[in-house]
């Protein structure tokens, strides 16, 4: 018997923007995926208690009523795991911190292009969809030290202990973990973090304010599960490496 065809993953579209909404829902549908959209929080949060349950939610961050960051407040502590992506106007890096923060797992400003945005529900549904528990077959996975990358699913692992990492901090990671031992420069990894065409903050070097909050961020979540960790090192004005051994951070 021949294989069922999958059905389309449907996502979920919260926006007070009715113009953005139905163009962004028109792209959706002809790539493939089936589209639900509210145009405002309590509208969806009502949906979600009705049960419906898209895959991802694309969420704005200014939104009459509930804003964004409240609407995700109240799916969380409603033990509602599902992945949400901001999309938003706002580019100051309070805004990506706060999103990041609060638990999306990615934050898209809606002047990129939609073949970005593509390219990040792709990488969301795929982490979405993979098994949690352990990591996975060695052909798939980059292992350097204490560190195991499971590249189809996008989760790190620290000591066994999986790093609780967004997906564009799992692409820095890896980008370091590639090239253990050897520099890789601001620009490099905010191109792997947040992608190629993205717009990179205020000034000619924003992109390196975006990535050294980043990588706070990333060796936080590190040294919650070992505060030892010392393993990614700087190399000032130009990048950060990832140490090939644990007592060669000094």
């Amino acid at each position: 018997m021949a294989d069922e065809p999958v059905p389309p993953s449907l996502i979920g579209i919260v926006d007070d923007d009715p113009l953005f909404r139905e163009t962004l829902a028109g792209n959706l549908a002809d790539v493939g995926y089936e589209v639900q959209a509210w145009a405002g929080g309590e509208d969806f949060l009502a949906a979600l208690e009705s049960g419906i349950r898209p895959e991802l939610i694309l969420l704005d961050w200014k939104m009459p009523g509930l804003n964004g960051i409240e609407v995700l407040r109240r799916m969380r502590e409603g033990q509602i795991p599902l992945p949400v992506i901001f999309l938003t106007v706002l580019s100051d890096q309070i805004f990506e911190e706060a999103a990041l923060l609060g638990g999306a797992v990615d934050f898209v400003e809606k002047s990129r292009s939609f073949t970005i945005l593509e390219r990040r529900i792709q990488l969301t549904l795929g982490r979405s969809a993979a098994p949690a528990a352990s990591p996975a077959a060695p052909e798939d996975e980059v292992k350097t030290g204490e560190l195991i990358l499971d590249v189809a699913s996008r989760r790190a692992y620290w000591r066994g202990k999986l790093v609780e990492l967004t997906l564009g901090e799992f692409a820095m990671v890896h980008a370091l973990a590639a090239k253990a031992g050897r520099d890789v420069g601001y620009r490099e990894l905010y191109d792997a973090g947040r992608g190629k065409g993205f717009h990179a903050g205020a000034g000619d070097d924003g992109y390196r304010t975006n990535v050294r909050a980043s990588v706070k961020r990333i060796r936080e979540k590190f040294k919650s599960l070992d505060p030892d960790f010392e393993q990614i090192g700087n190399y000032p004005g130009f990048g950060y490496l990832w140490l090939v051994s644990r007592d060669a951070a000094g």
